[in-house]
């Protein structure tokens, strides 16, 4: 059973998630309280498996809650937000403070979208409580010889024109860290696919923008790629790049489950700018981009993975690794250096 505590200050809310969670036979609810204070409280008296946390509560608030919370007794954190924009800049804040995970608040029983949001809670809870706050692993000796062995270094002559970065979970925090490290003078167009819950994409390249010396907007189709700009993918849709150095969005199919997939961007990528691009692959859960990373480092091109020590989730950037397909292996405070060196 994944035990769960949920904090919510609305009654009525509160009762709505724990009756949300409680239909899922393999999880319990086993406190629910209306304040932070109570939320750090109840977590280090019933130890749940992971916690839903409200943003706005009276008293300690969610945010507060969230940092306290992963100062004394680390346990996965999902935010439930509305999902408006006076609640995105606190959901991010709570991000900050080590929230795994955020998601929208579903909609009441009877509204269109009520059983797909619902599952996405529960989801976001089933996965979460799997990553038991940090999961760590190292590499085998072997792969990291045979990684270390295959290294190839991007050939002078081609400089890189592009840098595509996949994250999923914990990536936020990574990218945040990354992004804010650019000079304002960096060189190269920047394209990102994050892993997000439905409806957070513009309050998240609203964050990243707001501590990131280049500007971070959200991608429109066919708008041009220019030097020293970062474009997040949008909403449902994948991402990638044409001949003419132009976002192409569409409505392909998900893939496994993911659209916009880091998959998508990595071959797009490829096929557009070859070895004359950087592909990074940063922390979550599953393989998304793995062999798009593998694709991108047999044509040359400069390949990045995040280290499993400073990955909140080591699946994605750790199978790249376990195939070959990381020239680099770096934690993310080291990875801007590394792309203005590879930037020229």
């Amino acid at each position: 059973m994944i035990k769960v505590l949920v904090a919510e200050d609305s009654p009525t809310i509160r009762a709505f998630l724990t009756a949300i969670l409680e239909s899922e036979p393999d999880i319990k609810v086993v406190g629910a309280v209306s304040d932070g204070d109570a939320a750090v409280q109840a977590v280090q008296k019933l130890r749940p498996d992971v916690v839903t946390m409200d943003i706005h509560m009276p008293g300690l608030d969610g945010f507060t809650a969230t940092r306290e919370i992963m100062e004394t007794v680390p346990v996965p954190i999902v935010i439930v937000s509305g999902a408006v924009q006076d609640e995105m800049a606190a959901t991010f804040k709570a991000v900050e403070a080590g929230a795994l995970a955020f998601v929208r608040r579903p909609a009441g029983l009877g509204h269109d979208d009520h059983e797909d949001e619902a599952d996405a809670l529960v989801t976001s809870v089933r996965l979460m409580s799997e990553v038991k706050v940090v999961r760590r692993w190292k590499r085998p000796p072997a792969i990291a010889q045979r990684v270390a062995a295959t290294q190839i270094e991007p050939d002078p002559l081609y400089r890189p024109r592009v840098v595509a970065i996949g994250a999923s979970t914990g990536g936020p925090v990574a990218l945040q860290t990354i992004l804010g490290e650019l000079p304002a003078d960096f060189p190269l167009p920047v394209l990102v696919v994050q892993h997000i819950a439905y409806g957070f994409v513009q309050g998240f390249a609203d964050w990243l923008n707001a501590g990131c010396a280049l500007p971070v907007t959200v991608a429109v189709d066919g708008e041009e790629v220019m030097p020293g700009h970062v474009y997040v993918a949008p909403d449902d849709r994948h991402m990638g790049v044409d001949a003419f150095g132009r976002i192409r969005l569409d409505n392909s199919p998900a893939e496994a489950g993911l659209r916009p997939s880091v998959g998508h961007l990595f071959r797009s990528v490829a096929v557009q700018y070859g070895r004359r691009s950087i592909g990074v692959l940063l922390t979550g859960m599953g393989s998304d981009g793995a062999e798009g990373l593998c694709d991108l480092r047999a044509l040359g091109a400069a390949t990045i993975a995040q280290d499993a020590a400073s990955s909140v989730v080591h699946g994605m950037p750790g199978v790249a690794i376990e195939r070959g397909g990381a020239g680099h292996v770096l934690p993310a405070s080291a990875i801007a250096g590394k792309l203005v060196s590879l930037a020229g």
